[in-house]
């Protein structure tokens, strides 16, 4: 039996007002207007899809950040972005086999909506929804949600963990065949096919059941995206997908064999769970031709938004005492930021970037990998980081749109297909399908309470 070679994933990471990089909406020809233009997204959905890329993959956080300074915001495309779920409602009717994923917050939600907003997505797409999991990061949320402060790290991360099993408590609300809706006997849906949830814990208290029947994928797809010690841990139990920021081969491959070797803790198998790094690509018919719109698109950043942006990845970090063009200095890991403030300091040393260097790579790319090159080139690098163990495939960070999609689409992917490393169709109809996972099986299946027959 012929064993099928192993191949990327790949899906596109868009931010709710499009374009990853900071300065993407300022580029002549640039979609400048998507943070409420849902055209583009459809355009931007059916194109990914015609390449036959997994998911689109949209970013979000509930609050506009920096609200505290709006001279700087007035400068920056963040402000301008639509809820996820809506956009992906609408997608999910123009497309039939792309992947749709909503980040959602576990710090300012609760579990039973997001999960029954989640699931209805799954219903309305046929299979092809997915949760990102975040605790988030931007400190303004807590203002919009009856909150002084954001919570602190290990707060945030121990009712994350509590929230997704909620969520996925609730998902387990009924039995894969618990609705058959018999118009002649007149029996909608078999009593012993429901499963009270009754969670009483220390964040939620949750009885059940949901409103909506069993998902397509039985649950939707699960991403986390944190790199912390907690946000390994929660991966390895929980996540289908990792989405990580990793900037060097070295330090990816760890970074890959560290979560995946704690899967098997939580009775998991390793190739059950993806690790998809974020790279955002500048691609060129030449190197030079990449290095000079890279360079074009970061002469367009405003010193205090890339000061701005670098500060808030950081965790709030006050930036002003510190000299620009002396080395960046080191900087306590904080309560809102463990992860990415280690990648900032790891990044500069390594780069040996000043502060004012740190800052314009992060309003270009905030920790991500950053690739520069041809299309061979490009090829190459995202080639040896798969075939080396340091990834599954790649969440790719667009520029600018509709440009950098499309140079992803009609340049990056028949290269990579002409490899045998990326799909040439779809497998199956559901994200689980697509990405060769498996569905969860419904609860009476799991606990061994199916009835003979039944």
């Amino acid at each position: 039996m012929t064993t099928k070679a192993r191949q990327m994933k790949l899906s596109l990471f868009l931010t709710g007002d499009g374009n990853y990089h900071m300065a993407g909406w300022r580029l002549p020809g640039a979609t400048s207007d998507g943070g409420q233009n849902i055209q583009r997204w459809v355009e931007a959905a059916q194109k990914i899809e015609s390449g036959k890329l997994h998911m689109l993959f949209i970013a979000d956080a509930a609050s506009p950040p920096h609200t505290n300074d709006f001279e700087t915001q007035s400068l920056t495309s963040r402000i301008d972005r639509m809820d996820p779920i809506p956009i992906l409602s609408a997608v999910s009717m123009v497309t039939r086999n792309i992947g749709l994923a909503s980040t959602m917050t576990t710090t300012y939600l609760e579990p039973y909506n997001l999960a029954r907003t989640v699931a209805s997505l799954d219903h309305i797409s046929g299979g092809r929804a997915a949760w990102n999991i975040v605790t988030g990061s931007n400190k303004d949320d807590a203002l919009q949600f009856n909150r002084e402060s954001h919570a602190p790290h290990a707060e945030r991360y121990e009712r994350a963990e509590e929230f997704v099993d909620v969520v996925r408590g609730i998902w387990d609300s009924y039995d894969d065949d618990a609705f058959p809706r018999d118009q002649e006997s007149g029996v909608y849906m078999r009593p012993d096919g429901v499963h009270l949830l009754n969670h009483d814990g220390k964040y939620f208290k949750v009885r059940g059941p949901s409103a909506v029947p069993r998902s397509p994928q039985g649950h939707p797809v699960l991403i986390q995206a944190g790199s912390s010690e907690p946000g390994m841990n929660i991966s390895a139990r929980v996540a289908d997908v990792v989405f990580t920021s990793q900037s060097n081969l070295s330090v990816a491959k760890a970074f890959y064999d560290n979560v995946k070797g704690r899967v098997e803790n939580f009775g998991r198998r390793p190739e059950h769970m993806l690790v998809m790094p974020g790279a955002l690509l500048f691609m060129g018919e030449t190197e030079s031709e990449a290095k000079e719109k890279f360079e074009k698109l970061n002469s367009l950043i405003p010193l205090r938004v890339a000061l701005a942006r670098l500060s808030s990845n950081l965790g709030g970090v006050d930036l002003s005492k510190f000299d620009l063009d002396a080395p960046m200095p080191d900087i306590a890991a904080n309560s809102a930021r463990v992860s990415a403030v280690q990648s900032y300091i790891e990044i500069s040393r390594a780069e040996g970037l000043t502060l004012r260097q740190m800052a314009m790579r992060s309003a270009a790319a905030k920790h991500h990998w950053t690739l520069i090159g041809s299309v061979t080139q490009v090829a190459d690098e995202l080639e040896a980081w798969f075939r080396e163990g340091a990834a599954d495939g790649f969440n790719i960070l667009p520029s600018d749109v509709p440009s950098a999609i499309n140079g992803l689409v009609d340049k990056l992917v028949p290269e990579l297909q002409r490899r045998g490393l990326f799909r040439t169709e779809y497998e199956g109809k559901t994200l689980r399908e697509n990405f060769g996972l498996p569905r969860p099986p419904d609860r009476s299946t799991r606990l061994g309470l199916r009835k003979t027959g039944a």
